[in-house]
């Protein structure tokens, strides 16, 4: 199952030449978006374990939004498309809004992990999960690898 559309056959206006919401996602906003994660993960990890519970929080609650609302909907969106995407060429593909959006959840789970685990002391269990999503988050900043993104192919695979 590919994730990739073709953005030829996906109108991004409609015939009034207002702004319509595409089929597919510019991948290029996810992998934005990890990379500003990823910058807040390692924060995680370095900070007192007071702090990083509170940073921890946040994350979850950016994960939560993408996971409820989809990965175009996140403030790391805004950004993206306000202060990058207008920089850059079109894409040459468009990506399905599912398997990132399932990406989301996946980070909402590891991020809660850790929030419990911060909560109750334990402070290695925490910086493990942390450490869990902080390896994906880089492999989708750096390599454009969704480990999120592949297990949900595999999920719907094995569901099919």
């Amino acid at each position: 199952m590919s994730t990739t559309l073709n953005p030829s056959t996906t109108p991004l206006a409609s015939e009034n030449g207002e702004a319509k919401s595409p089929a597919g996602i510019d991948p290029r906003g996810p992998q934005f978006a990890a990379s500003l994660t990823a910058v807040v993960l390692i924060a995680v990890l370095l900070l007192p374990p007071t702090a990083a519970l509170a940073l921890t929080a946040v994350q979850a609650a950016l994960f939560a939004l993408g996971a409820a609302r989809g990965v175009q909907r996140t403030p790391h969106a805004w950004l993206f498309t306000t202060f990058v995407r207008p920089r850059l060429a079109a894409p040459t593909e468009l990506e399905a809004p599912e398997p990132p959006r399932f990406a989301q959840a996946v980070g909402l789970g590891f991020t809660v992990v850790a929030l419990v685990a911060y909560a109750a002391g334990g402070v290695v269990v925490a910086q493990t999960a942390i450490g869990f999503a902080l390896v994906a988050a880089l492999l989708n900043a750096v390599f454009r690898f969704c480990l999120g993104c592949e297990m949900y192919l595999l999920f719907r695979r094995a569901t099919s």
